[in-house]
């Protein structure tokens, strides 16, 4: 017999719950998209070529695909809370040692912030469907809400505080410890509570999600998506410069594209929840980036709308993704072990997107067959999602239902 342990209103205020994991989610993205900004600064400082640069974007991708499977082995050890914390602290180290001064510490420092963003992103679908389990909708959808919020303001004002504030592009990406401090000193509580190992018992007989069609289905919806996602990323400012638009109107439909992804988290929370399924929503995601890509191959000019179109869709498909950890599996255990699948592969398509990409657009001569791919695979995505958001569960050993 499986014995619960105290609920979350006995050990902690739920409030308190709550805006610790909005906290930890904050910390997410915001120490990677703070990077691209001063991108060009560290280059100069540190005479790093585009290769050397572009591994500093690709480090953090690499770090999520390795640690990922590893962050439920991790939870199953130490409990799920204080996982969480050492993220948070690999987090932090990371953002503080990045910013030291040689070459080697910004390498490892990002290499770190990897690491413990790899953590964080698997193991917290994980608590919320331990913790909210009637609730994983609307709390899936306001943690993602915060991760693009805190990305999109760290974008937008790391460059400032480097050029018109003086502190150089070290004291920028420094600042940015405020988050993972902020979310420390909330979480901290946290680690009153007693650890779980019962469910990690569970998990081990019952953790080979890896075996399970609806598994693939989910991993691959996620997969593609961050694939496409991060093609954007690197590649929307030049997608644009080579269809006529100024380099200012560039950077700035690349901000607005990581605002628009944030939206669906103000329209998903109250939806998903009262649906049988999520078929036809993660359909109608799908179809938006589809849209998307279609109109940038065909009236570039109206890139305002396509970015949005595709910041809309991507931002709806992570919300699904990241909701489908619970919604689609039995317990905790397995939620974060299909969290760990989910978003290693995931992360490792992300990693490859933007240099296969790159590769195609030199072979080809133009972005017209790079675009076409992207379509192509959005297609796919709509039928991944129309499969993963059928109301099913991945099957579980410990269980005969």
């Amino acid at each position: 017999m499986t014995h619960r342990r105290n609920t979350p209103a006995r050990a902690l205020p739920g409030a308190l719950l709550l805006a610790g994991i909005l906290l930890i989610a904050a910390n997410l993205r915001a120490p990677i998209t703070g990077l691209a900004p001063v991108l060009a600064m560290i280059q100069a400082d540190f005479g790093l070529g585009t290769v050397q640069a572009g591994i500093l974007t690709t480090l953090p991708l690499l770090a999520f695909a390795l640690l990922s499977p590893v962050a439920p082995l991790l939870a199953q050890r130490i409990g799920l809370e204080r996982a969480l914390l050492a993220a948070l602290v690999l987090i932090g180290g990371g953002v503080a040692i990045r910013s030291a001064g040689p070459v080697a510490c910004l390498y490892g420092g990002t290499a770190l912030i990897g690491a413990g963003i790899a953590v964080g992103n698997v193991l917290l679908p994980s608590l919320l469907k331990r913790d909210f389990p009637a609730q994983i909708a609307p709390v899936t959808s306001a943690y993602a809400l915060t991760m693009g919020l805190a990305a999109a303001i760290a974008s937008a004002t790391v460059f400032p505080l480097a050029s018109q504030y003086g502190l150089g592009w070290p004291g920028a990406l420094a600042a940015i410890l405020v988050l993972p401090v902020a979310a420390l000193a909330v979480w901290w509580p946290q680690l009153g509570r007693p650890a779980d190992a019962p469910p990690a018992a569970a998990s081990a007989r019952g953790r080979p999600v890896w075996r399970s069609a609806l598994a693939w289905q989910v991993t691959l919806f996620m997969g593609l998506n961050s694939f496409i996602y991060y093609v954007m990323i690197g590649w929307l400012p030049s997608i644009l410069t080579s269809s006529g638009h100024s380099a200012a109107q560039a950077g700035s439909l690349h901000g607005a594209m990581q605002l628009a992804s944030a939206l669906p988290g103000l329209l998903l929370g109250p939806v998903v929840p009262r649906l049988k399924d999520q078929r036809a929503v993660a359909l109608g995601a799908a179809l938006l980036l589809s849209l998307a890509f279609l109109g940038l191959l065909r009236l570039p000019a109206w890139a305002a709308l396509w970015v949005a179109c595709f910041g809309f869709g991507s931002g709806a498909c992570i919300i699904l993704s990241l909701s489908f950890m619970g919604l689609r599996t039995h317990s905790p255990a397995q939620a974060a072990a299909l969290s760990g699948m989910a978003q290693s592969v995931g992360y490792l398509l992300a990693a490859s997107g933007p240099p296969l990409v790159g590769l195609l657009r030199d072979a080809s001569g133009g972005w017209g067959l790079p675009l076409a791919l992207c379509l192509a695979l959005t297609l796919v995505i709509a039928v991944l999602g129309t499969l993963a958001g059928r109301d099913a569960r991945v099957p579980d050993a410990d269980r005969s239902d």
